[in-house]
């Protein structure tokens, strides 16, 4: 078969389209941001408002993005509706800037997580076991591994989409079965003196020192210290729109996509909920918040179940760690595709290989996330990413109001729920997060905004070559 007759395959059903929003959100954060959650608002109803507000927020974006993806069903998703909304140099930003870190840090991070909790079991994978010192650079045995599975999940996936929705969906069922497993568990064990302490002064706002004692903020502080906190729970329920990316290949997009966004986020923001309310039966505040290594979900695993406790965690957080990271593989080279497609990216990357998927876009990527994992400075460039990630969604989601009035003729099988309302709600929540990082939590924003910025250079650098190279020819 010629490169040029090679097309994406509808493979992927209802079922795999939300096991992929659900796989793709729950990686190692909900087991461990909870504890810096605690730190910043000192209180249990204000630890469960954070995780209500992003919910919210994740649901409404979801909702919205059902819209776009019915509009534009096909591969690139979020990097297509920036297109089709402003322009090419948006898009590409988004790109950018979803290439340089959102996608491939991200990966490196889960495949860090993966292997630290993995030497739970077998020590030798500790990321405290130097095998490499080069002076400039010290590589670990856990980087080592978590390489090995990237590159192990690349592989997978450039054998085609079956291979890779075979993962999604078992890991996804597994972990999400797993996590409603520690809930009832937890909250079964659930301390009655532990759970009438934590909820008696429970909308006392404050910083959570370490010796147990609560600073109050000021007002506007206060709104700072939930923007800060939001920084954790935004990241472990990130990635849900990773669906989108991968539209040519899911059967009925305009119906499904949509369906799959809304389904997917309300398992995972539920699930979310439940873990906090259990955390908050087992764990004192303080053991919440100060939690070794900020794992909330083994010091209560360990309440709940003893000395099996680690263990438990353990293989959970591996299941969950590897489910994600096949999820964000599967989809972000689809991204890279659309953007070769557009002229912006290396030319191979814009082809499919005989197996119907972006093949040198998945390695590509694989490359890039590998790197992140050697450098390991993925974890702060992570904090740095979510005020750009939100900035996106709202560019996007405010897109809707652009298509709708430069575009009213293109069908909408699909109409965004609550329209104007809840998206309108969604950019001045959002806007207010992105104000308040910048005010209150500068080194959340600047570093990631550098990042974007420099994209608007190299996209024009793109375009002057891809000219000459027309007059050339």
């Amino acid at each position: 078969m010629e490169e040029k007759d090679i097309q994406f395959k509808p493979s992927l059903k209802l079922m795999d389209a939300t096991m992929l929003v659900a796989g793709s959100m729950i990686g190692s954060g909900i087991f461990i941001v909870s504890a810096d959650i605690t730190r910043n608002v000192g209180s249990s109803g204000w630890l469960l408002v954070v995780w209500l507000i992003t919910g919210f927020m994740t649901l409404t974006a979801a909702l919205s993005y059902g819209e776009l993806s019915a509009m534009f069903p096909k591969a690139g998703g979020q990097y297509v509706y920036l297109k089709e909304a402003y322009n090419p140099l948006v898009s590409f930003l988004y790109g950018w800037s979803f290439f340089t870190v959102i996608q491939t840090a991200t990966i490196a991070a889960v495949g860090v997580a993966f292997a630290k909790f993995t030497a739970y079991l077998v020590p030798a994978f500790s990321e405290d076991l130097v095998v490499l010192d080069l002076g400039f650079l010290s590589i670990s045995s856990a980087q080592l591994l978590a390489i090995a599975v990237i590159v192990l999940l690349t592989y997978i996936n450039s054998r085609g989409v079956k291979s890779g929705k075979t993962i999604q969906t078992t890991f996804t069922l597994t972990k999400l079965i797993s996590l409603f497993g520690l809930i009832v568990f937890g909250l079964f064990f659930l301390d009655r003196s532990i759970w009438a302490s934590n909820w008696e002064n429970m909308w006392q706002l404050g910083s959570l020192s370490a010796d147990g004692t609560i600073a109050s903020y000021t007002t506007l502080a206060a709104f700072g210290a939930i923007a800060a906190a939001m920084v954790g729970s935004i990241f472990s329920s990130d990635s849900w729109h990773n669906v989108t990316f991968i539209a040519g290949e899911i059967k009925n997009p305009a119906r499904n996509i949509g369906l799959s966004l809304a389904l997917g986020t309300i398992i995972v923001t539920v699930l979310y909920l439940l873990t906090n309310v259990m955390y908050t039966g087992v764990l004192s505040l303080h053991d919440m918040a100060y939690a070794d290594k900020d794992r909330v979900a083994v010091s209560a695993a360990n309440v709940i179940f003893g000395t099996w406790g680690t263990i438990i965690i353990a293989l959970m957080i591996m299941v969950s760690t590897f489910g994600c990271n096949n999820g964000l593989i599967m989809a972000g080279a689809r991204v890279y595709y659309s953007m070769a497609k557009d002229g912006l990216f290396f030319k191979k990357v814009g082809t499919l290989n005989q197996n119907a998927v972006p093949g040198v876009g998945l390695w590509v990527q694989c490359l890039f996330a590998c790197l992140w994992c050697l450098s390991g400075k993925y974890g702060d460039l992570l904090d740095m990413i979510s005020f750009v990630v939100v900035m996106f969604y709202m560019l996007t989601i405010f897109g809707i109001f652009i298509l709708r009035k430069k575009r009213p003729e293109t069908p909408r099988p699909y109409r965004a729920f609550g329209y104007p309302v809840l998206p309108i709600v969604y950019i001045l929540m959002g806007f207010a997060f992105c104000t308040l990082l910048i005010i209150y939590k500068p080194k959340f924003t600047w570093p990631g905004l550098i990042i974007t910025l420099i994209g608007i250079p190299v996209y024009y650098l793109i375009k002057k070559s891809v000219v000459k190279n027309e007059i050339d020819s």
